[in-house]
């Protein structure tokens, strides 16, 4: 599959949850305009039952955040109480930035009551063409 199909088929997935904001982010990837540098893939543990209250804490508190591409979030298919986050950024230091905005402070601060850690996390460069 090549770079375009494969980031129209993320685009159609992402747009029925995404904030416009980062629905245009995503065009712009695909357009050429934006290439993410760096990307982040990080699990998340809620307390039993929990799960959808973090979610729901974790979509609102990131809604906008200046140079975020993506933040996705999505249900782990075996634990009942970890999440999966999915993040795109054009860079580094814009997602260390991130951490300083108030909402996400807010969201931070909201969601350590109902966390019991973290998981698996992992660090990347995006590849969007093949000769990168």
């Amino acid at each position: 599959m090549d770079r375009r199909a494969h980031l129209a088929g993320l685009l159609v997935m992402a747009a029925m949850d995404l904030p416009a904001r980062q629905l245009q982010a995503m065009q712009d990837v695909m357009a050429d305009k934006i290439v993410p540098q760096y990307g982040l893939i990080g699990q998340m543990n809620a307390k039993p039952g929990q799960r959808a209250a973090l979610a729901a804490i974790l979509q609102e508190g990131t809604a906008d955040m200046p140079a975020n591409l993506s933040y996705l979030v999505g249900k782990d298919m075996v634990n009942a109480d970890a999440l999966w986050i999915v993040e795109f950024w054009t860079d580094k230091d814009a997602h260390a930035a991130s951490l300083a905005l108030p909402q996400v402070r807010a969201a931070i601060t909201k969601a350590r009551p109902i966390l019991t850690g973290f998981g698996t996390r992992a660090e990347f460069k995006p590849l969007f063409d093949e000769s990168e």
